[in-house]
Order: C-alpha cells, then sequence, then structure tokens
C-alpha cells in the first residue's frame, strides 16, 4: 500500500519523521526527568541551565535547536547535542520501520518498542540507570500484542524462551564472574534489558543481538582506550571509561562480559550500576 503511489510514500514517511521526532524529544525529556528525580507528568519543560520555562517556539524538534544555535534563548547555555540527536535518530527509526513494515500493526508495534528502548538508552545515558518502569512497559506491550497475533501460544513461549534463557544464562554467566573476580562484572540493567528485547526477538535473534552488542562493546571500549592514550596524561589519576551500555566502571581492570568491555579506573568516586 505504501509503494503504491511515490505522493503517499513521501506523505506517510514525513509524517513517521515528524512523530518520531516529537516521541523522540518526549523520550528523552522523560528520561531526564526520571534520573533526576522529576515528574513525567507535572511541570513544563524548562532549560537544564537556568530553569526558565520554556516557550512553544522552543519545542519544535530539530527546529528550535538549529534556530538558537544550539543554545538557551534565555541564558545561553550551551545546549547538549543529546536532545536534537535523540529527536534525529528517533524519526529515522520510525521512518525506517514504515518502510520495512508498511502501513500495518507490525509497524506500530515496532514504533511502540523502538521508543521503549530509545527511552531505555536515553535514560543509560544519562544516569546509567534503566528504569523498571520501562521494563515493565515493554512487557504490558508484548502481551498486549499477542493478542492480535494469529499464533499467540508459539510467540508467547518463543518470547519467553528468548526472554529468560538468553537473560537466566547471562546472568549466571556474570555471578559466576562476579565470584570468581571478587567485583560488579555486568550492570543489572543490561540483564533486565536482554530480557526484553528477548520478548519480541526470540531466542536466536536474541543470542544474535547480544553478540553483536559484544563486537560493538569491544571496539567501542578499545577506540576508548585509544583516544585517552592519545591526550595528555592528568597526572597518576586514571580516567573513567564510558562502555558500550553506558556504564562507568571505577578499576583498571578489563574484562568482557556481556554486552559491555569494561575498562575501569580506580577512583572511587565512581560507583556501580543502580538497579531501579
Amino acid at each position: 500500500m505504501l509503494y503504491a503511489d511515490p505522493f503517499l510514500t513521501v506523505y506517510c514517511c514525513l509524517l513517521a519523521a515528524l512523530l518520531g521526532a516529537c516521541m523522540g524529544s518526549f523520550l528523552n525529556c522523560a528520561a531526564w526527568r526520571i534520573v533526576h528525580g522529576e515528574s513525567v507528568l507535572r511541570g513544563r519543560s524548562h532549560c537544564d541551565a537556568c530553569g526558565h520555562v520554556l516557550a512553544v517556539r522552543d519545542l519544535i524538534p530539530v527546529v528550535s535547536y538549529l534556530a538558537a544555535h544550539g543554545r538557551c534563548r534565555y541564558c545561553g547555555a550551551k545546549l547538549s547535542r543529546r536532545h536534537v540527536l535523540s529527536e534525529a535518530v528517533s524519526a529515522l527509526v520510525f521512518v525506517t520501520l514504515l518502510l520495512h513494515y508498511d502501513i500495518s500493526l507490525q509497524a506500530l508495534e515496532g514504533w511502540c518498542v523502538a521508543g521503549i528502548l530509545l527511552a531505555c538508552s536515553f535514560a543509560d545515558l544519562e544516569g546509567y540507570i534503566i528504569p523498571d518502569r520501562f521494563i515493565a512497559v515493554g512487557v504490558v506491550l508484548f502481551i498486549t500484542t499477542l493478542f492480535f497475533d494469529p499464533q499467540p501460544l508459539r510467540r508467547a513461549l518463543d518470547g519467553a524462551i528468548g526472554g529468560l534463557a538468553v537473560a537466566g544464562g547471562v546472568l549466571l554467566l556474570v555471578l559466576g564472574m562476579e565470584k570468581l573476580l571478587g567485583r560488579e562484572a555486568m550492570g543489572g540493567g543490561d540483564i533486565k534489558l536482554l530480557f526484553l528485547t528477548g520478548l519480541f526477538l526470540g531466542w536466536k535473534r536474541n543470542l544474535l543481538c547480544l553478540v553483536a552488542a559484544c563486537v560493538i562493546g569491544i571496539v567501542w571500549g578499545l577506540l576508548q582506550k585509544n583516544g585517552a592514550a592519545a591526550r595528555p596524561s592528568r597526572g597518576a589519576q586514571h580516567r573513567p571509561w564510558r562502555l558500550a551500555d553506558g556504564a562507568v566502571r571505577p578499576t583498571d581492570h578489563r574484562l568482557v562480559s556481556g554486552a559491555a568491555v569494561i575498562l575501569e579506573s580506580e577512583d572511587e568516586h565512581f560507583g556501580k550500576d543502580r538497579w531501579l
């Protein structure tokens, strides 16, 4: 249906991009508020630096950021690029899912799942946590989709195996490594996220996703290490390293575990991942 008319294709893609950008803006704001202990439903959007309430023209996805040259119109503080990037990435994801699934329930389901995963990513980037409420919404969404599936029992079984088997296996592996090494090997949020993705992907694709995450984590960790080695040293203190899952660890031990390459420093200022 989507490809029947070029005009319809362009029109639907523009609508999907607009919806995705708005959703990305909302999810980024919601994740920031949850991490900082603010209500998601109460209070108007405000500048992170000066606290000034934003006007309507300050809330247009992508456009407002570009028009203000990436700065607050009221205090002149530089805004994080995460705002515009979250909106652009969300718009791109929504358009991609629409082109792949056409105008269908699968596309709507893909948008909902993508929104949950983006919210988890934004919260992880902001505070190195994955709130339980996001995982709970994902589980409710999965149960809801079973009512529209032609083979609900088969999908429920595949999802349960994909979530419990993969996430449970990684949990046992991590617990064993933590007992062996005497320190945290992987954040609890990563395991919860593996369970959620397993529900929708099944065990085969979830396992493939885990392997891909490991590879990306290794490459990212090595790039971070080489980048830090090229910068001037700041005395004997080690710099903390950000992982593929957004976490920061505090020792100089290097460990490959799950979806992350753990590069740690001895600075005790950085604590472990929190379970929310």
